[in-house]
Order: C-alpha cells, then sequence, then structure tokens
C-alpha cells in the first residue's frame, strides 16, 4: 500500500512540474512578444535588471505587485539606476494588455 501512495507521490509532483513548465514557458513567450526580453533576461541583467534580481528585491513587499504593474504601465526610472545607468523603462501600456503586464508581473515575483 505505502508503494502505491508514493507512485500517486511521484505522478502529482511530476504532474505539478509539467503544468509549472508550461506555464512559465507560456509567460516566457509572452515576454518575447511583448518586447520585454529586449531589456531583461531571467537570469542576468541586460538593460534593465535581471528578473531574479526583481524578485529578490521586492520579496516580502506586500505592495510590490501594485507598484511593479504600474511601471509597466507608464514606465519610470530612478529604481534601478544603480544597474541601468538611468536608462528609463518605456511605458507600455496600452500597447500591452492590462491583463498580459498583470501576468508578467506575477510571474516575475513568483521567481
Amino acid at each position: 500500500m505505502k508503494l502505491r501512495w508514493l507512485g500517486v507521490s511521484a505522478t502529482a509532483a511530476a504532474l505539478m512540474l509539467s503544468v509549472n513548465q508550461a506555464s512559465a514557458s507560456s509567460e516566457l513567450d509572452l515576454a518575447k512578444k511583448s518586447g520585454c526580453m529586449a531589456c531583461h533576461s531571467i537570469e542576468k541583467k541586460v538593460v534593465g535588471p535581471a528578473w531574479n534580481d526583481i524578485a529578490a528585491r521586492y520579496k516580502g513587499d506586500a505592495g510590490a505587485r501594485d507598484k511593479l504593474i504600474a511601471k509597466v504601465k507608464k514606465g519610470g526610472k530612478g529604481a534601478w539606476t544603480d544597474v541601468t545607468g538611468g536608462v528609463p523603462m518605456p511605458p507600455y501600456s496600452p500597447r500591452v494588455a492590462d491583463a498580459d503586464i498583470e501576468k508578467l508581473v506575477d510571474f516575475i515575483l513568483h521567481l
């Protein structure tokens, strides 16, 4: 009986990993289509900060989601000057739908 439950648990874990990978792939496709990857990457600075660095900076900040959604929509500068050298982030709204901006910010914050 224990062996059967172990098999079920392993199958459930593999399914969750597969779903998470598919979701991440979908979010990365959206990021590429939206132009995000021209200035960002997940693991290293390009023009803007790495998304892993953004997730780390805002970890535990209850207002981070709303701040970042507003930043992506309106653009801005100053929060990452040490990384960007003062290059501003351009506004992405209305070119990128608000719902897509929210998906991308959620993806970044959950890295």
